[in-house]
């Protein structure tokens, strides 16, 4: 995995938790956007790289596809470690 460039930024506030969630479980983010599109949410890679960045808004459809897809509840999205 490559080591992240740009700062987080301010456009969310599950991003960063989305990636250490992700890295935890061993998921790559592929996987995790096709696992996404199962729960509903049509996300691209691209996209799924902005909201892990913190650059884009994260609809509430996403938080749920997200939860479901790392097999956490939705709360878990909104701690921070």
């Amino acid at each position: 995995m490559r080591e992240r460039v740009a700062p987080l930024g301010d456009k969310n506030i599950v991003g960063a938790t989305v990636t250490r969630l992700r890295l935890e479980q061993g998921i790559t983010q592929k996987a995790l956007m096709a696992k996404m599109q199962t729960f509903g949410a049509d996300i691209s890679y691209s996209s799924l790289s902005k909201l892990e960045g913190q650059t884009r808004s994260v609809s509430d459809k996403e938080v749920y596809a997200l939860a479901r897809s790392l097999e956490v509840e939705i709360s878990a999205l909104f701690s921070v470690k």
